[in-house]
């Protein structure tokens, strides 16, 4: 299946829609946003690695590459009882990674609104998200996750960044920080990386209406800068995704002069032009955490702070 073409096809930007692959591991029906799909394929051969992660089946080639390969039922513990036979061949996170899978189906296009946060029946770390089609309830896969859990530099990236100085740090402390995340181990990871920096007000949630709600409900007979003082969106999210938020925030006079930045697994060179267009002031790739605070910084002291 090609997807190359499905890309750039979405409506206005902001619309709060995206599109999925779906594909099937047994009975089950998964979906994976086209955004983070370069293509899918029949199953190639595959070269082992000695002492690789036990999701990796080893390495493939595509295109004079080699791309490891996750065996996906493998990873979410299903048996399936006929060999998989389709890989899709994704770019997370600047990562390439190939996933086994069962059997591609179609491209659908659905609003965000349509995709509902996983309920909590133990651990479903690994499920960010539901969507109710007829007949059938497709599960979105927290991609990110998995990857962190095979590429350890991942979560160094998002755990380390510079140190800085003691008056830095006290700058840091009294900024007013709104984080929407949807991923609980990267929402985890993040809120406590800034809170180590020196940001202690972060205020966070997993998906975009709810920090709409928030900015939209804040006191209004206290200052905005004492409330919000920066934005940081992820993109891709239940409910509301980061565009149609930025969308809403840039929309709202109240925030005209608030820094919005974009920190997302999907910024390719068509996802920046989207950011850009819609008022984005910055616009950085996960799991560069140590770019995103020097960003926060050089946004909201309007010059880049010095580290030690």
């Amino acid at each position: 299946m090609a997807v190359e073409e499905k890309k750039g096809i979405l409506l206005e930007t902001g619309t709060n829609e995206f599109e999925i692959v779906e594909f099937n591991i047994g009975d089950v029906h998964y979906g994976i946003n086209v955004a983070k799909v370069r293509e899918v394929i029949t199953r190639t051969p595959v070269t082992e690695m000695p002492q690789a992660h036990p999701y990796i089946d080893g390495l493939f080639t595509l295109r004079g590459k080699a791309i490891p390969l996750v065996n996906l039922p493998r990873c979410l513990n299903i048996q399936t009882p006929d060999e998989p036979k389709n890989i899709i061949v994704t770019e997370i996170n600047n990562y390439d990674i190939g996933f086994l899978v069962d059997s591609v189906s179609r491209i659908y296009r659905i609003s965000w609104k349509n995709m509902e946060p996983a309920p909590e029946v133990g651990d479903q770390s690994r499920v960010v998200g539901i969507i109710k089609m007829e007949g059938k309830i497709i599960l979105l896969l927290d991609f990110e996750t998995i990857i962190a859990e095979i590429n350890p530099e991942i979560n160094q990236k998002l755990t380390t960044f510079d140190d800085a100085t003691v008056d830095v740090k006290a700058k840091r402390s009294n900024v007013h920080v709104v984080c929407a995340e949807d991923s609980p181990l990267l929402r985890e990871l993040l809120v406590s990386t800034l809170h180590e920096s020196g940001y202690r007000f972060v205020r966070d949630f997993n998906n975009g209406q709810d920090a709409w709600n928030f900015l939209s409900n804040i006191d209004k007979d206290i200052p905005v800068e004492d409330q919000v003082r920066v934005i940081i969106s992820d993109i891709e999210m239940p409910q509301m995704d980061g565009h149609r938020l930025l969308k809403l925030v840039r929309g709202d006079q109240r925030y005209s002069e608030t820094p919005f930045i974009l920190f997302s697994s999907l910024i390719s060179e068509e996802m920046r032009r989207k950011g850009e267009q819609l008022g984005a002031n910055g616009q950085i790739s996960k799991p560069e955490i140590n770019q995103l605070i020097g960003l926060l910084d050089e946004l909201i002291f309007k010059k880049k702070v010095s580290q030690e």
